[in-house]
């Protein structure tokens, strides 16, 4: 009873702990001017304004590509990337950690048992006559110590392992978009390839023709054999590119495999040439990439931590207090270690306070300032990157397409003219160098605007990312 009675005081202290003061400075989120709108807005691209009473669920963002293929490698990218395993194992720490500093706040409780032999010396001063010279002393004892968080510096620092827990969530989102992003962009660079591999084959087909038509007329004396040997080379140089892109695509399918947690040996993605334009890509107010990205949530959380911080610091200020108690039994003999008067107790509290220091409690004051100050500089050039990645895919999409539309003109105009120098030298008003000029010009046209279709498609995609793909803010883990 007594030692219950004891422990009073310390019930209230601890309900004053808990509604106590927290010193340090409240976290408000840093102030940074978001844009009215992005530059490229309204243009006409391959991109819109997203409508507040849009339903259209993102977080799948890459299904607006319509590629079967694709979904299943970002679904495999999502469960077997060793990477985003990685980030998934450091914010499960980061939870950890925030259990662990919440509790602080709880008394600890430890129990123990002991039995030792002991022997007095003879020749021991003070030693009480007729007393055993050797006996047993057997105990088990029982603590409780507890320190009030009076002035929130542990409260403190669960805010600030709390925040960084968040900032761990965000993180592993962020490399969850990363990877799946680049897997996006690794995939349609594939799919261009494919595109540029088709148009080689088809050509081949064309030189190929044409070389026979060269020998044809060099049996009827019509041509000379230096027409032969050149339509020979242009068509082996036509196949050399096109063993070179076959080294390229495999790289691809490599980096793929590694991506969906794979081994390279065997992994292969079947060859189909990509079409069409990219899709409209929706991209809201500019304000809001400050919710849509978490890389900037990522990088506020840790905003708020470092704020935190200083609240910790600045509880160092102030006297540390304890509260405890002991008790147990304790016997010289088994048979009497459980009887009432073989119990022992004692309870109080303590304090302590550091008078000098030498200005260690002012450096850590002033380090946990300056890394708020760095962390905030930091989330702000965060959310400046943001923007101009947004701005930079707008612009590539615009420019793009005009190229786009410029170079298909190119094509058309470079087919008439290989057509129109074919039809000369047949007739024999041309020599085949013009037949083989036009002809090489028309390769690199098509061969750029092949290249084009897959540019704008990754431009898209890219696009994706700088949105934050379909994550948004509110998916962060409470405090």
């Amino acid at each position: 009873m007594k030692v219950r009675n004891l422990l009073v005081p310390g019930a209230l202290l601890g309900a004053m702990a808990i509604s106590g003061c927290k010193v340090g400075p409240n976290y408000k989120v840093p102030t940074m001017p978001a844009p009215p709108a992005f530059s490229d807005e309204g243009h006409n691209g391959d991109w819109a304004s997203a409508k507040p009473a849009d339903g259209v669920d993102r977080g799948i963002w890459w299904a607006v590509y319509q590629d079967n293929e694709l979904n299943n490698l970002e679904q495999r990218c999502a469960t077997a990337n060793q990477n985003i395993a990685a980030a998934l194992q450091a914010y499960d720490q980061a939870h950890d950690l925030v259990r662990e500093n919440r509790s602080s706040l709880y008394p600890t409780v430890s129990i123990g048992a002991g039995a030792s032999r002991n022997r007095i010396s003879n020749n021991a001063p003070l030693r009480p006559i007729n007393t055993a010279q050797s006996y047993w002393d057997f105990l088990i004892p029982l603590n409780i110590s507890w320190e009030p968080d009076l002035w929130g510096g542990i409260r403190r620092q669960i805010e600030s392992s709390a925040a960084s827990a968040q900032a761990t969530s965000a993180d592993l989102a962020n490399t969850q978009l990363s990877l799946q992003g680049l897997l996006a962009v690794t995939f349609f660079q594939i799919r261009g390839i494919d595109l540029q591999l088709q148009l080689l084959r088809s050509t081949i087909d064309a030189y190929t023709e044409a070389l026979q038509l060269t020998e044809d007329r060099l049996t009827g004396g019509l041509s000379s054999d230096s027409d032969v040997q050149q339509a020979k080379a242009q068509l082996e140089e036509t196949r050399a590119q096109l063993i070179d892109l076959g080294v390229q695509r495999e790289q691809f399918e490599h980096a793929i495999a590694v991506l969906v947690g794979e081994p390279a040996i065997g992994f292969h993605i079947a060859e189909h040439p990509i079409v069409g334009d990219p899709p409209s890509i929706p991209t809201g107010v500019p304000s809001e990439l400050l919710q849509r990205r978490p890389d900037i949530a990522a990088a506020e959380r840790r905003v708020a931590s470092a704020n935190a911080l200083i609240g910790v610091a600045k509880s160092a200020y102030y006297p540390t207090i304890f509260l405890g108690a002991g008790g147990g039994v304790q016997s010289s003999t088994i048979s009497n270690l459980f009887n009432s008067t073989s119990t022992q107790w004692n309870a109080g509290p303590s304090a302590n306070e550091i008078l000098f220091d030498a200005g260690r409690r002012r450096a850590q004051m002033d380090l946990a300032i300056a890394q708020r100050e760095q962390a905030t500089a930091l989330y702000r050039e965060q959310v400046l990157s943001a923007f101009r990645d947004v701005e930079d895919q707008l612009s590539a999409l615009r420019v793009l397409e005009q190229e786009a539309s410029v170079q298909d003109k190119a094509v058309d105009a470079a087919k008439k003219s290989t057509e129109l120098s074919t039809l000369r030298y047949k007739r024999g008003l041309a020599p085949y160098l013009e037949v083989l000029t036009n002809q090489t010009i028309e390769l690199t046209d098509e061969r750029t605007a092949a290249s084009l279709v897959a540019r704008r498609i990754v431009a898209s995609t890219q696009l994706q990312m700088a949105l934050g793909g379909g994550w948004d803010s509110a998916q962060l883990p409470p405090n």
